[in-house]
């Protein structure tokens, strides 16, 4: 691994959970020696990626991090423009929603809604998840560019539950009818006992650039809740995708990329 992608693994390390870690901690998660974790660290540290506390001498996030999110926000908008959709999505569900974008062959999460329910399906900014095994991730290979999804599906896939598809085939399918429909479903993909559904946020040329989805424990899925919650996401992210893009670009089977993935 070149010194730019240890650094890379480094600044991936935090997240919601673990805003701030210590020299040791940080060295067994990325599996780095401590030697090259601190080189790195003071390398990062001095272009403003990394800040150490002086009292509790752990290492989080530095200022530089804001500063580049910022200037990527001003320009592409993602977050702000789709935010009011993904509360009213929530609201109108009683569901959690979830906003996220592609991010090296995988969908991080960037906005969350969260149900009031007592029982819910509980997602994190900087959740991480699959493409193949998420609703989210089914709608954004659906919308894809055909090239990426075929390289994607010739891969070995990690199963995540006794439910995650893995075979190529079955994949295919999948995204045929996501297509068709708007919207994808995912039962139990990820996760037993959760159950979601997704739709994709795509650029003016119809092609996915993240996803909104909705997610809810399996025990309150009822008949007709797939397809009432699918398409609710579907309208909302193709009012998000024309808010970015400036004008309407419906997913649908008509309108989104013809070129068949096999």
């Amino acid at each position: 691994m070149s010194t730019v992608g240890k650094a890379i693994t480094l600044l991936e390390a935090f997240d919601v959970q673990r805003p701030e870690l210590g020299l040791t901690e940080l060295a067994k998660l990325v599996g780095f020696d401590k030697a090259t974790t601190r080189r790195l660290l003071l390398s990062l540290a001095q272009g403003g990626l990394i800040e150490q506390d002086e009292a509790t001498r752990l290492y989080r996030l530095g200022p530089a991090t804001v500063r580049f999110a910022r200037i990527r926000e001003a320009h592409f908008p993602f977050l702000e423009s789709a935010r009011p959709f993904v509360v009213a999505l929530a609201e109108q569900t009683g569901e959690t929603a979830h906003l996220s974008e592609y991010d090296s062959d995988l969908l991080t999460s960037i906005y969350v809604e969260e149900s009031t329910q007592p029982n819910r399906i509980s997602v994190s900014i900087g959740d991480r998840f699959p493409l193949h095994a998420t609703a989210s991730g089914i709608a954004y290979l659906a919308f894809s560019r055909p090239e990426y999804a075929r390289t994607y599906l010739a891969r070995k896939l990690d199963k995540f539950s006794p439910f995650t598809v893995t075979d190529p085939e079955r994949l295919s399918h999948m995204l045929e009818e996501t297509r068709a429909r708007g919207f994808s479903i995912s039962d139990q993909g990820r996760a037993e006992g959760v159950f979601s559904v997704g739709a994709p946020i795509v650029d003016r040329d119809g092609y996915a650039i993240g996803a909104l989805a909705v997610a809810s424990p399996l025990v309150r899925v009822a008949d007709g809740t797939a397809d009432a919650h699918g398409e609710a996401a579907m309208l909302a992210a193709q009012k998000i995708s024309a808010r970015l893009s400036g004008r309407a670009v419906p997913t649908t089977a008509r309108t989104s990329p013809r070129d068949k993935v096999a």
